[in-house]
């Protein structure tokens, strides 16, 4: 009888562990976190296409992150998409003027991010200012059509 206790306390225990294994997991690649967020400073972005890019995706510099997108909807006087960022507020009044944003991928087929890539202008972005150079998302597909449209043309 003692044996099946320990048995099923050991069992009990394995599941635990592997619940907590999927959560862990699962909040990993949603993109929530359980801490809790810090001082932040908004910056805009305008992109003619955002391709995978979703809310809450990394926002990168050098590799590091440094933010998340808290917003994307459709600039209706531009007809791109407006990206809101949300950086660390110890950026703010460090970023240059002319700091570029680019959307890419990690890995191959891997989620879509926003890198920043600063410039040398000494003016600085302020809360609420917007990225003026940015670069769009590389779409997988255009990219196979472009090369079978030159293969038949060839």
């Amino acid at each position: 009888m003692k044996r099946s206790k320990t048995m099923e306390l050991g069992v009990g225990l394995f599941m635990l562990a592997g619940i907590l294994g999927l959560v862990f997991l699962g909040l990993r690649v949603s993109g929530l976190t359980l801490e809790a967020p810090g001082e932040t400073f908004r910056l805009e972005a305008n992109f003619a296409n955002i391709g995978g890019l979703k809310p809450r995706a990394r926002v990168t510099m050098a590799g590091v992150t440094v933010g998340r997108v808290a917003a994307i909807d459709l600039d209706t006087d531009w007809y791109d998409a407006r990206v809101v960022l949300e950086l660390d507020a110890d950026l703010e009044d460090q970023l240059p003027r002319d700091t570029t944003a680019a959307i890419l991928t990690a890995g191959l087929l891997g989620e879509q991010y926003v890198g920043l890539s600063v410039g040398g202008d000494p003016e600085t972005l302020a809360d609420g200012d917007s990225l003026r150079d940015t670069q769009s998302a590389i779409v997988l597909e255009e990219l196979i059509q472009q090369f079978v449209s030159n293969m038949v043309s060839d």
